[in-house]
């Protein structure tokens, strides 16, 4: 219930910033055309969310075949959890890291970096994929997915604004909407990536404090989701990965991590915290 009524307000907050932004480019008409625009983006991004977030990711999807390993480890964790096998990918990273998307736990996958696969023990490798698995389980990956859509989306309304001022906003002087609607959209060009930024820190840090416990729960050994947490950590510090912005929030650990205008705005709880409360489950 938390997590629809979560979504619910995603849903409602793209739409009022694509009617504000609509207005402040065009007027009522253009309200008007935000609001259908927005209705599209919602259903887009409830169906497809997963899908878009794997290609913005450029995951691809791997069979037993090419990672017969990783496959096992996947699907004795996930009936250990008492769920569908979920699709997966790899990331063509060198940094590890790892997220799961999906709208439910009979329509997730779990993707992974190369990097991730390389750097990590069995173990520590188990510890993360029980985490994302924990979040396929507790239903929150549809609201981290959207997220992830809702955040790109956003970001692309100061674009969106920024050419709309530039091909004829404001020109007839005569129009007494026409200083308001230049107002209107430099804001929006202002608000919109801020907006963007808010909304990913609007997923609640609890839910990854939920993924944590409830996959050292699934794999037994909090200690080597721990200790994986604090490799990725420094790995992610170190070489940052080259994600979209809108996606970071979905990741294990912050892709980000070395950027410091992105910590301004993360929406991971301190790896400290999370580590401690690990180990003293263990």
């Amino acid at each position: 219930m938390e997590n629809t009524i979560k979504t619910g307000l995603l849903m409602a907050a793209l739409t009022a910033l694509f009617m504000v932004a609509g207005q402040a480019m065009g007027g009522q008409s253009g309200m008007t055309v935000a609001l259908l625009l927005a209705i599209a983006m919602n259903f887009f991004a409830y169906w497809f969310s997963d899908t878009l977030a794997l290609k913005m990711s450029k995951a691809r999807e791997v069979d037993q075949t090419e990672a017969p390993e990783l496959h096992t480890l996947v699907a004795g964790l996930a009936a250990r959890a008492e769920l569908p096998k979920p699709r997966i990918y790899i990331m063509e990273s060198d940094t590890p890291n790892a997220f799961a998307t999906g709208r439910n736990p009979d329509h997730a996958a779990v993707a992974v970096t190369q990097g991730l696969l390389a750097i990590l023990s069995r173990d520590e490798l188990e510890g993360v994929l029980a985490h994302e698995l924990a979040h396929i389980k507790n239903r929150d990956i549809l609201i981290s997915s959207m997220a992830a859509v809702m955040a790109g989306a956003i970001s692309s309304l100061a674009t969106m604004t920024q050419w709309a001022m530039i091909f004829g906003m404001g020109r007839n002087s005569d129009d007494e909407d026409s200083s308001g609607g230049i107002i209107g959209a430099i804001v929006m060009m202002i608000v919109a990536p801020i907006a963007a930024a808010l909304i990913q820190m609007a997923i609640s840090r609890s839910r990854e404090y939920l993924a944590d416990s409830t996959g050292a729960r699934i794999c037994g050994r909090p200690a080597s989701l721990a200790g994986a947490l604090q490799r990725l950590e420094d790995s992610n510090h170190r070489h940052p990965m080259e994600v979209n912005p809108a996606t970071a929030q979905m990741y294990i650990v912050n892709p980000l991590s070395g950027r410091t205008m992105a910590n301004l705005f993360s929406t991971h709880p301190p790896i400290h915290e999370r580590i401690r409360r690990l180990l003293a489950t263990g």
